[in-house]
């Protein structure tokens, strides 16, 4: 049983901003690849916000971890949090190398995956009953 704690650096306001920004330009990548359309710089601009909110994300934990809280899953914590920052900058690149209707799926596809792994980040900081 997981259950995320109501101190924890990782649950909050900018984890639930990220989870929203993320679905949103998942929505906006999905409907250029459905109508055949490369990305688009609003693609590549959500992509940047999206970074930009995890960064302030990854900064928070490791802030908490250095004043000395922990988490319940360490290894499995920060495996997540380096595989979060680089969801962003490996969806521009790829994209970037794929300017089809396929680059628009593959930012549509990370940015699917990024909610997942903002709520394994939760779920890993306080593990209960482990």
């Amino acid at each position: 049983m997981t259950s995320v704690g109501a101190d924890s650096p990782v649950d909050g306001i900018v984890a639930t901003v990220s989870i929203v920004l993320s679905l949103l330009v998942a929505v906006w990548a999905l409907v250029a690849a459905v109508r055949q359309r490369p990305p688009d710089r609003v693609q590549f601009v959500g992509l940047a916000v999206l970074e930009g909110a995890l960064l302030v994300l990854a900064v928070l934990a490791l802030v908490a971890v250095g004043g000395g809280d922990r988490p319940g899953e360490p290894g499995a914590f920060f495996g997540y949090l380096v595989t979060l920052v680089c969801l962003p900058p490996l969806a521009w690149v790829l994209a970037r190398m794929e300017p089809t209707r396929w680059g628009s799926a593959i930012v549509c596809a990370v940015c699917l995956v990024t909610p997942v792994v903002v709520v394994r980040l939760q779920q890993t900081w306080e593990v209960l009953g482990g």
